[in-house]
């Protein structure tokens, strides 16, 4: 099984170690990783601004560089819902098609298709859970509190492995961060005010990390946790599930 690693264009930039975490428990699973080196944004900002039209160069270079692999695993339950949906290449519709039917979330990706039962992560700390939207309501990696159905969660699941953790209970176990890509720059009093009562809701519950399957998501709320001056921290669950050095 050969894996392409895609990483999200903030993730590359602004937290590296995630990314690292991702591969390196990867690989430790016994997978072949290979990351490929030309890869740029998968389309996704443009695409959720109305410019789709414009994402033709992203899909085509998303196919060249990930249209030979078993598997694409990616840390972004967003940008993985982006290329499930809206990946087009009129030139390869063949290839589109396989990469959007092939692509996981990383989580996922442990869960359903190495179908992982034990990991070697000790974490002894308190810790919440966010549930991104893309992840949760896109790609159903757990149940949704509004709906009269069974409770799961892929990346609970995953948590529950990991020695010495403390899974806090929140009070809105499935409520938005505010960040939504681009919504928080065109509704930033919105988005800042959705993310001051996710973080509330972490910070009343006693979590000492903050921890979820996109980077994007945390990223909006450790700003404000550091403009609170809290020493709650955000943690990208693959650097946990890895053991965080």
């Amino acid at each position: 099984m050969t894996v392409g690693l895609l990483i999200p264009c903030y993730v590359d930039q602004f937290y590296p170690n995630a990314a690292i975490a991702c591969l390196e428990l990867l690989e430790k699973l016994g997978v072949t990783v290979v990351y490929p080196k030309n890869q740029t944004c998968c389309g996704q900002p443009m695409a959720n601004s109305g410019f789709e039209h414009l994402t033709h160069g992203c899909d085509e270079l998303f196919v060249k560089n990930f249209a030979e692999f078993d598997y694409i695993v990616a840390p972004s339950g967003s940008c993985v819902l982006h290329i499930r949906d809206h990946l087009h290449d009129e030139a390869n519709p063949e290839k589109a098609a396989h990469i959007s039917s092939r692509i996981y979330e990383f989580t996922s990706f442990l869960t359903d298709v190495l179908k992982v039962q034990s990991l070697p992560a000790k974490f002894p700390h308190k810790v919440g859970v966010h549930q991104s939207c893309h992840g949760q309501r896109g790609l159903h990696l757990s149940s949704m509190s509004e709906l009269v159905a069974p409770e799961f969660s892929k990346p609970g699941s995953l948590l529950k492995m990991v020695e010495g953790i403390e899974i806090v209970h929140l009070g809105r176990t499935d409520e938005c961060c505010g960040f939504g890509g681009t919504f928080c720059v065109v509704e930033e009093a919105v988005s800042s005010k959705m993310g001051k009562d996710r973080v509330a809701d972490h910070l009343e519950h006693g979590a000492e990390y903050i921890t979820g399957v996109d980077m994007s998501c945390l990223m909006h709320m450790e700003g404000i946790l550091r403009r609170e001056g809290s020493k709650v921290k955000v943690l990208h669950i693959a650097e946990i599930l890895n053991g965080v050095r």
